[in-house]
């Protein structure tokens, strides 16, 4: 129980942290933003919790290709959001990653790697 709520203090500032560092300097908080620490967190709890070395594997492989059907979104709200508002932006920017995410599974699913 306390690691679990060690879990959640820690990435809770994380985020935090993050959030403050952007509203001062954008490109640092999205410099930090971009770097995988929640993932690199999370393969620590998975460690400390010993799972086992197939399952932390897993979870660094899939991240990989999860993270690339996110990548059209950073370049699109930030159009969207002048165009259209934060609240559509972020919507559409929803509904591109699901799409892309879509194409990906099936694009990836000949070539051995199943994403579903």
């Amino acid at each position: 129980m306390k690691l679990l709520l060690f879990k959640y203090l820690v990435t809770a500032s994380l985020v935090v942290l993050i959030s403050e560092v952007a509203k001062r300097n954008d490109k640092f908080g999205a410099l930090i933003a971009s770097l995988p620490l929640v993932t690199c967190m999370v393969l620590v709890w998975l460690y400390l919790e010993q799972q086992s070395v197939d399952k932390i594997a897993n979870h660094a492989r899939y991240t990989f290709w999860y993270v690339l059907p996110t990548l059209p979104m950073f370049l699109l709200f930030p159009m969207l959001m002048e165009k259209m508002g934060f609240w559509f932006a972020l919507a559409a920017s929803a509904i591109i990653t699901v799409s892309c995410f879509i194409v990906l599974a099936i694009v990836a699913k000949p070539f051995g790697i199943n994403l579903w």
